[in-house]
C-alpha cells in the first residue's frame, strides 16, 4: 500500500458490540482475517489466525468461543486473553500472542492504520 492511499474501512464502531468482539474477512481473498475487539471508543485488532497451526479460530465464520475477555481458538482450544495484547494463557501456545494489526477509529468508523 502507498502512502498516498486512504485507510482501508474495517467496519463502523457499533458493528461491534461493546466488550465483544467481530470478524472481519478482507476483501482482498488473498488477505488476512481480521479479529476486532471494542472497549467502549477503542478498538483492539489482531489477525484472526492461531500462533499454535495457522488456522482461523472462529467456530464459523465470524463466531467466536469468547467469555469475559478470553478468547479460545474453536481448533485446538488455546485461550488468549485480548486485554493482555492477546497473550495465549492456556493451551498449546501458551506465552505466544496473536499478531497484533494498527487500528484507529474515527468518526465512529474502524479503520486499519
Amino acid at each position: 500500500m502507498d502512502m498516498t492511499s486512504p485507510p482501508e474501512t474495517l467496519c463502523r464502531l457499533a458493528d461491534i458490540p461493546d466488550g465483544g468482539v467481530l470478524g472481519v474477512d478482507p476483501p482482498d481473498p488473498q488477505g488476512e482475517p481480521l479479529l476486532l475487539a471494542r472497549q467502549g471508543n477503542s478498538v483492539q485488532a489482531w489477525l484472526n489466525i492461531c500462533p499454535h497451526a495457522g488456522r482461523r479460530m472462529d467456530y464459523a465464520p465470524g463466531l467466536f468461543l469468547i467469555k469475559g475477555d478470553k478468547l479460545t481458538c474453536a481448533v485446538h482450544g488455546a485461550t488468549f486473553a485480548l486485554r493482555e495484547n492477546g497473550l495465549c494463557v492456556q493451551g498449546p501456545c501458551r506465552g505466544q500472542s496473536l499478531m497484533a494489526v494498527p487500528v484507529k477509529v474515527e468518526n465512529g468508523v474502524v479503520l486499519r492504520a
